[in-house]
């Protein structure tokens, strides 16, 4: 069986909505779980949904815990984890199940497989700079990371790599739960014939002849936060840690300087790197 869990927090566009129509039509069981502070109303019979609203945004990687929790206990093999601004084929679930079960059947060592991803911005296909392919078969190329939109996890595997870590609460998330798999001895991959649109970030800007992406002021906080905590880990890529933490400087001045809600922004991003320092993790609002 094939689940998925799809995310939502205040979904406002027709995306959202053609996504879990199209999700709801080529899985077993869906698990949607809300982090909006009202519930969405969603025109879906109540025997085919797992809906669990939590209007207090209990994060991501608690909702993405809870999604393959509830996956779990339904029976399915498979999760499938989305978010709320993504786009599939029609046949996306049935083809990303079927490069997990053929790399089970020749006993591959892989855990979790994610898509080509397609930026909604740009109409590209993203490929990070630094990050390396560890090796390529069978259409699958063997990564130290994919994203959690588009994410299909085999679940046989997840009591031995464990659940995401709800510490970081956001930003970090998907990455730090595939090198914690890596320290098992599992991989993870991006099938490379199949494509996902995502939206990464909210806008886009240019500072010093790059252009980086634009999220929210309070996302601000959990990625300087979270990058101080990470780097303390010894499992984490050296790489990562050495291309943020140098980058954290010019992130602050683009987003002091450039940016609308300069005020708002500076303050999540001291608070994060205060935070970050402190060893403090959880929510924002636990602390500040």
């Amino acid at each position: 069986m094939i689940g998925a869990a799809v995310i939502l927090f205040k979904p406002d566009s027709d995306i959202t909505y053609d996504l879990i129509e199209s999700v709801l039509a080529q899985v077993d069981v869906l698990c949607i779980i809300d982090n909006s502070p009202l519930p969405t109303i969603l025109n879906i019979p109540k025997d085919k949904l797992h809906y669990h609203h939590f209007p207090n945004n209990i994060g991501v990687a608690a909702a993405h815990n809870m999604g393959i929790r509830d996956l779990r206990t339904s029976g399915c093999e498979y999760a499938l984890l989305l978010d709320q601004d993504s786009q599939i084929d029609d046949d996306f679930a049935f083809r990303m199940s079927s490069l997990l079960v053929a790399s089970k059947i020749k006993k591959r060592p892989l855990v979790a497989i994610g898509p080509r991803i397609i930026c909604s911005f740009s109409e590209k296909s993203v490929k990070p700079r630094v990050q390396r392919e560890i090796s390529v078969y069978d259409n699958l190329v063997c990564v130290t990371q994919i994203i959690s939109s588009g994410m299909m996890i085999d679940l046989s595997k997840i009591d031995l790599i464990g659940f995401k870590d709800e510490t970081l609460f956001i930003d970090g998330v998907d990455h730090e739960w595939c090198w914690r798999a890596k320290t098992q001895d599992y991989m993870v991959a991006i099938a490379e014939n199949i494509e996902m649109i995502h939206k990464l970030g909210d806008a886009r800007s240019k500072f010093a002849g790059i252009t980086y992406k634009v999220g929210t002021p309070i996302r601000l906080y959990y990625q300087f936060r979270n990058i101080l905590l990470l780097s303390r880990r010894d499992y984490v890529p050296s790489y990562w840690k050495t291309r943020n933490i140098l980058v954290l400087p010019i992130r602050f001045l683009a987003n002091s300087l450039l940016q609308t809600q300069k005020r708002k922004r500076i303050k999540f991003m001291l608070c994060g790197l205060c935070d970050g320092l402190l060893k403090r993790d959880g929510a924002f609002h636990e602390h500040w």
